[in-house]
């Protein structure tokens, strides 16, 4: 799930090895925090399961202790490489989920690294 860098961000970055694995964590404080929307963002992101065969591992919460600083719905995903993680960003079913997610979200906070 990649929504938009501030300028510069990307140069930052520690660049990943392409052949190790990788995991995303990305974490999104949506517009509507109801229960219901919760559970229904919740349950779209866990749909991409078995989806995209690129996706090895997919991990979707909903946060049970919220604060002023505690974001709504974290996913974790996992890939074999960075070429795998690549082709995950550009396949259509994701393609569909971020355009909700993007709808519904306020602030979302990410971080990719490679997994040991």
């Amino acid at each position: 799930m990649r929504l938009p860098l501030p300028a510069g961000a990307a140069a930052q970055a520690v660049q990943p090895v392409a052949t190790q694995p990788l995991t995303q964590v990305v974490l999104f404080k949506l517009k509507d925090r109801s229960p219901d929307n919760l559970e229904r963002t919740a349950a779209l992101l866990r749909s991409l399961d078995g989806t995209i065969n690129v996706l090895r591992h997919i991990e979707v919460g909903v946060n049970v202790v919220p604060s002023a600083r505690a974001y709504d719905v974290a996913l974790i995903t996992r890939f074999d490489s960075l070429a795998d993680m690549e082709a995950y960003q550009v396949h259509p079913r994701h393609q569909e989920v971020l355009a909700f997610m993007r709808e519904q979200t306020d602030t979302a906070a990410a971080v990719d690294y490679n997994t040991l």
